[in-house]
């Protein structure tokens, strides 16, 4: 798939990580809270050295058992506080974690069905899916769960880095003159895991496309025995995914091994020298094992953030890619000033001079200076070889593209000047591509209308003589369909379709060949309820079928994006030689005349 945005950040920018903060603010309170938590939290630790300083040099070297039993109960509530409000850090960052990505990954799927179908010619589901779900995993583990070790190892390392220069100042400037042959490596290395964090996802996200692909055809991949073959390219494309997470897992426990080798090397050096210093009696055993100790907080501190990096580095590489889906913005949108469509209004439709390519296709124009006048309740038929442009004139009535010339009018208002959703709201599509939802029968007749009533969606069904199938089903109205309604046959599909128009009761209709799936007695019923359906209201019909023609006012012939000729079956029989090769071709085999 190509980019996206091709103008992403360079690998070793966090910068992508700046667009949570939006997801985070309404949750302030809560990281207020935790980060409250995660101070006392720090604080009780940061007390344990000092505890264990004045143990041995008051209590111990002393044999004072006052002074002992005092530091050991200093000890025990310092480790009752730690453990509590830890606890309560964990518990708050980790919700915080789950509620920011729930709310992002909403936000971007919401961002994503907003899409026009420019967008999905040059992107894969797969790859959307991707996105939202192997991307999102990786900003919640970012959020709820390294950013919390992230924050502790932070407030550790600077607190005990500042009690290390109350403890021994000579010690403490030995260490932070080593501290740059520490980050430096470790800056450098955390760019390569980037880089290779992002790459990893992209593999990931080509064998999501490819499943996806599989799977929504799978009776045509099985009936053409291509299971091999596609299991050959998916196996390819993971072992791609998994190679390029080797090289992320190497660059990783590189990065792990470098951060975790050169702080204890810096710590072992400095305590050599502090081992020296008490020889020397300018420290005390107490205060070389509480900067022993601190020592060992930065140490794992420093360790835990070099490890922690790794998942930020990968997270922003994701929040990238998933910010990317969120500032995508569709071709076709409202315009500030939208133009008002008349309500219910009388379904009048204008072709002026259209022509039109697709995005994907710039070179080869899908209609061409087209034209069409459609008055209020007429019965418009479109005839044509495949190519001609007859979906295409469908397409851009619903608004799904804009012609580059032309215009396009319903009662009397451009298009291009209109809500996209207004527009939709005027018109009910039934596909001869039947879509389905994973949902109930009564849920799928629903999508016409969400607000109607039980009884609304039954009556639409009886009309689309859906009803009586669907009270046979093992819930009636209430059975799950399967995903697109895989447990249905196509006829009935087709009429829970129709089903669904009826319900939405719309001005104007938009048939692609309706009844074609249809049995012959399903057929007759459900010509009889189009016909009731149809009647005052404009309907614009793509026509395989010689009885949908002959019922048509007018039939509009079109071959390579024009409109060839216009007139009645009769007419355009003896007129028109691409119709008549077409109606004797087609309609040949179709017992009506």
């Amino acid at each position: 798939m190509p980019p996206l945005h091709p103008d992403r950040p360079k690998p070793h920018s966090l910068k992508p990580l700046r667009n949570l903060g939006p997801f985070i603010r309404p949750y302030t309170g809560t990281l207020a809270w935790a980060t409250a938590c995660l101070l006392i939290a720090a604080g009780a630790q940061l007390t344990l050295p000092i505890a264990f300083k004045h143990l041995i040099d008051d209590g111990l070297a002393l044999r004072d058992i006052d002074t002992i039993n005092r530091y050991f109960a200093m000890f025990l509530f310092a480790a009752v506080a730690f453990g509590a409000f830890a606890a309560l850090r964990f518990y708050l960052i980790t919700w915080l974690g789950e509620r920011v990505v729930a709310d992002l990954r909403s936000a971007v799927y919401a961002r994503v069905i907003r899409m026009d179908p420019t967008f999905f010619e040059v992107t894969r589901t797969g790859e959307v899916l991707s996105r939202l779900t192997t991307d999102t995993t990786l900003v919640q583990a970012l959020v709820g769960s390294s950013l919390s070790m992230a924050l502790r190892s932070v407030v550790n390392l600077l607190g005990a880095l500042s009690l290390l220069l109350v403890t021994s100042p000579s010690l403490t400037l030995a260490f932070l003159v080593l501290l740059p042959v520490i980050v430096t490596p470790m800056l450098l290395m955390g760019r390569k895991v980037r880089s290779l964090s992002r790459a990893s996802q992209d593999r990931i996200a080509d064998t999501s496309a490819m499943a996806d692909e599989t799977l929504n055809a799978m009776q045509t991949v099985q009936a053409f025995q291509l299971e091999p073959l596609h299991s050959q390219r998916y196996d390819a494309a993971v072992q791609a995914s998994f190679k390029t997470a080797l090289l992320r897992i190497r660059a990783r426990s590189v990065l792990t091994a470098l951060g975790t080798t050169l702080v204890f090397s810096a710590v072992t050096l400095v305590l050599w020298m502090g081992a020296r210093q008490v020889l020397a009696g300018a420290l005390s055993f107490g205060e070389l094992s509480q900067f022993l100790l601190y020592s060992i907080y930065m140490a794992m501190a420093a360790g835990m953030l070099s490890e922690v990096w790794g998942d930020v580095q990968r997270a922003a590489g994701a929040m990238e890619r998933l910010m990317e889906l969120h500032a995508a913005k569709p071709e076709i949108s409202a315009p500030i000033d939208a133009t008002e469509l008349p309500f219910p209004g009388s379904g009048r439709i204008v072709f002026e001079h259209v022509s039109f390519h697709y995005p994907s296709r710039p070179e080869q124009f899908a209609l061409q200076q087209f034209s069409l006048d459609i008055e209020p309740g007429e019965t418009v038929a479109l005839v044509g070889p495949s190519g001609a442009g007859k979906s295409t004139v469908m397409q851009l009535l619903l608004r799904f593209y804009d012609p580059q010339e032309g215009r396009v009018l319903i009662d009397g208002v451009q298009l291009i000047h209109a809500d996209p959703a207004q527009v939709r709201a005027h018109i009910a599509l039934v596909p001869q591509d039947t879509v389905l939802f994973g949902a109930t029968a009564r849920d799928n007749i629903r999508y016409g209308r969400p607000e109607a009533s039980d009884a609304e969606i039954e009556h639409a069904a009886r009309t689309a003589a859906a009803h009586d199938f669907i009270e046979l089903l093992p819930q009636g109205y209430d059975t799950f369909l399967g995903e697109r309604g895989t447990r249905l046959s196509g006829g009935q599909r087709q009429r829970i379709a129709i089903a669904r128009a009826i319900l939405r009761d719309p001005p104007i209709l938009l048939l692609d060949e309706a009844t074609s799936a249809l049995d012959a007695g399903s057929e007759q019923l459900v010509q009889q309820a189009l016909e009731k359906l149809m009647l005052n209201r404009t309907t614009l019909v793509i026509a395989h079928r010689l009885a949908t023609i002959l019922k048509a006012n007018r039939i509009v012939v079109m071959d390579q994006g024009h409109v060839i000729a216009v007139g009645t079956h009769e007419h355009l029989l003896h007129n028109c030689p691409l119709y008549a090769r077409l109606a004797a071709l087609q309609f040949k085999t179709q017992n009506l005349t």
